[in-house]
């Protein structure tokens, strides 16, 4: 039984930081592409970033040199590294996983119904 528990949002000033963090159980976690989306209440979920099981990073154009994606396979956790922070980053953000060790090339990455887990998401709050 797969699960994925995300941690470390909360409210934080414009201009500042948060590290977010994703972890799972009940699965050979390097052996997943796993990604951050985040959504704003009647707003589309939107894809952040990808990640390979072997660490190669992919991002959303707007998200590029603001967000850094990152996994520690020994310890089953994605991370996501939260720079700069603007109020329209204000969103619920979720960590998914998708069966393959790679993930899809291109805006592939960002297909939700491509995605085989779901966690419940963290808050982000930029005022």
């Amino acid at each position: 039984h797969v699960q994925l528990v995300e941690s470390g949002g909360g409210s934080v000033q414009a201009g500042g930081s948060l590290k977010l963090s994703c972890a799972s159980s009940g699965w050979t976690y390097a052996m997943y592409c796993t990604s951050w989306f985040r959504q704003v209440p009647g707003k589309e979920r939107e894809g952040v970033g990808a990640i390979d099981g072997d660490g190669r990073s992919r991002y959303a154009d707007f998200m590029k040199d603001q967000f850094t994606i990152s996994r520690d396979n020994a310890k089953n956790t994605l991370y996501l590294q939260m720079n700069s922070l603007k109020a329209e980053d204000t969103a619920m953000y979720y960590c998914a996983a998708r069966v393959g060790f790679y993930c899809p090339t291109g805006s592939r990455w960002r297909d939700l119904s491509g995605y085989d887990y779901w966690g419940q998401g963290t808050q982000v709050t930029v005022s």
